[in-house]
């Protein structure tokens, strides 16, 4: 088992797994009921960023690399929420 806190991913067994520890408790579920918007995403996405980078605010020199990977975790959330079907049919954006 992973320790709490974090994720290991073992590839050598015959079925894929992912052993999770703790989340952080700030990060929120976007899945719902109600539609998810393009602001949730990205705030969503930017505190992802934050976490694992370590970084409140980038230096000048991680800026763009930084910025980018806040569009990348946030076109790849939506992908998620998008291809994501419950007994409600597929998820609504808003």
């Amino acid at each position: 088992m992973a320790p709490p806190g974090s994720r290991r991913w073992h590839s050598h067994r015959p079925s894929v797994v992912w052993e999770f520890g703790e989340m952080c408790r700030s990060i929120q579920t976007l899945r719902g009921p109600e539609p998810t918007s393009d602001e949730q995403v990205t705030a969503a996405a930017l505190q992802y960023v934050r976490k694992i980078s370590g970084y409140r605010a980038p230096s000048e020199a991680n800026k763009e690399t930084f910025e980018r990977a806040v569009d990348e975790i946030a076109q790849a959330t939506q992908a998620l929420l998008d291809g994501l079907v419950t007994r409600a049919g597929p998820s609504r954006k808003v």
